[in-house]
């Protein structure tokens, strides 16, 4: 009897305690994947392309018969992810590179919905872009965290789609904070690394917490390496979500300094101890600058703490900030050194074209039909003089940047104005040239 009564308890031990064992289970990682996976979506690219390549015989008189074909236009569809940041306005943010190039978006979302999708903006140095799903209402939306409240070592979560398996979860921690890497466009960020395994795929997925918020876009992978994956901090894409809602870009901006990098001759007349630093030719009249009273002479020694080498480092690391942030320079006048703060002004065309035309020489005007800008007017003696441009010239790109938007002069003004050589692209009838503008 005693055995009887004894199975029973024992049964009835294990019925009541399987919920029980079961909610074990669900760990946190569990509960945040649950909370967050209906906002993580798959994002497919079509856009046409021209086909290229021979023939399979690899011969030079099959090739001719095989031009038509290869000549033709195909489909080609390109993988991302994004996550939903909006559920009632249908927004969702991913990276630029993810729809980089055109062509129709189509977003799907877990359960299985697709909605076409419009591009509202994008920028390639931040590399982010949102996106509006069409006809799309009472989505489901992550929770939108703090990337500044985060531990080295704490547990973090990527959901994504990489090599095209939708909702994929992958775990790690974070393995540093503020690294320093450039990004796919040359850009310089700073960005939450983790360990959690990051894909081709992945890209413009969420980086979340432990309670499912949201504190990081998945934005890159290490190719030499594994086990390294980089994020976008989610408050630096707060800034940036704000302004391509706005404008449909991030505005370009400047503190307006000049700088050139120190040698021997200037180290040893300012009686400093390292070439590290920039130091400051011109601080433009009416700039964050000349308001926090910064002069020529003066040295640029850090960046928000960050060791400025040079005015390449310094050029960087403020392509690294919008004009919402603050930057807090530390500046050596002397025996002296402050710590400035500044606001960083947005550059307008007007201002950019101004610039252009005192320090290179030459005036630019948009065109009409087609990328790239014409030149209007070449200034005597100038560097643009000297180098033989002429009005009517087309150019289609300063140093790296293709000018194929007004907003593009800016970026790369912005970008080559230290230098004292740029490479430029110029168009002169039908002929195309690589021409080096010397300061």
């Amino acid at each position: 009897m005693w055995i009887r009564t004894t199975l029973i308890a024992v049964l009835a031990l294990l019925v009541f305690s399987a919920p029980a064992a079961a909610d074990h289970r669900r760990t946190p990682v569990v509960k945040a994947v649950d909370k967050v996976s209906p906002a993580v979506v798959n994002i497919t690219v079509t856009k046409e392309v021209l086909a290229q390549g021979n023939s399979p015989f690899g011969d030079p008189f099959f090739d001719q018969f095989f031009k038509d074909f290869y000549g033709q236009r195909r489909q080609a569809q390109s993988l991302g992810s994004g996550v939903i940041l909006d559920g009632e306005k249908a927004l969702v943010l991913t990276n630029a590179h993810v729809v980089a190039g055109g062509g129709s978006i189509v977003v799907r979302l877990n359960d299985g919905r697709e909605f076409e999708a419009d591009l509202v903006g994008s920028d390639p140095d931040f590399d982010l872009a949102v996106l509006k799903l069409n006809k799309a209402q009472h989505l489901p939306e992550v929770e939108v965290g703090d990337s500044d409240d985060i531990y080295i070592g704490e547990t973090v979560i990527a959901i994504g789609n990489p090599f095209g398996y939708s909702n994929t979860v992958t775990t790690g921690v974070v393995s540093a904070l503020n690294r320093p890497m450039k990004t796919r466009n040359g850009a310089f960020g700073s960005f939450i690394q983790t360990d959690a395994a990051i894909n081709p795929g992945n890209s413009g997925g969420p980086l979340l917490n432990i309670h499912g918020k949201l504190i990081g876009i998945n934005t890159a992978i290490h190719a030499q390496a594994e086990g390294i994956g980089f994020a976008i901090p989610v408050n630096k894409a707060k800034y940036v979500i704000s302004e391509l809602l706005d404008t449909g870009h991030v505005s370009p901006i400047w503190l307006g300094l000049f700088g050139q990098d120190l040698n021997q001759a200037t180290a040893r007349y300012f009686d400093l101890d390292s070439l590290n630093g920039m130091l400051v030719a011109e601080a433009y009249a009416d700039s964050p600058a000349a308001r926090a009273d910064i002069r020529p002479g003066d040295i640029v020694l850090a960046f928000n703490g960050r060791p400025v080498a040079g005015k390449d480092s310094y050029l960087t690391q403020l392509f690294n900030m919008t004009q919402q942030e603050t930057v807090t320079l530390t500046v050596q006048r002397g025996d002296r050194k402050r710590e400035l703060k500044l606001k960083p002004q947005a550059l307008d065309k007007e201002k950019a074209l101004e610039l252009v035309r005192s320090r290179w020489g030459f005036e630019l005007a948009d065109r009409s039909r087609g990328a790239g800008a014409e030149v209007t007017l070449i200034v005597p003696n100038s560097p643009a003089g000297k180098l033989g441009l002429q009005p009517g010239d087309i150019i289609h790109q300063i140093g790296n940047r293709r000018l194929a938007r007004g907003i593009d002069l800016l970026n790369a003004f912005l970008r080559s104005r230290m230098q004292k050589t740029v490479l430029m692209r110029v168009q002169r009838g039908r002929s195309l040239y690589h021409v080096r503008l010397t300061m």
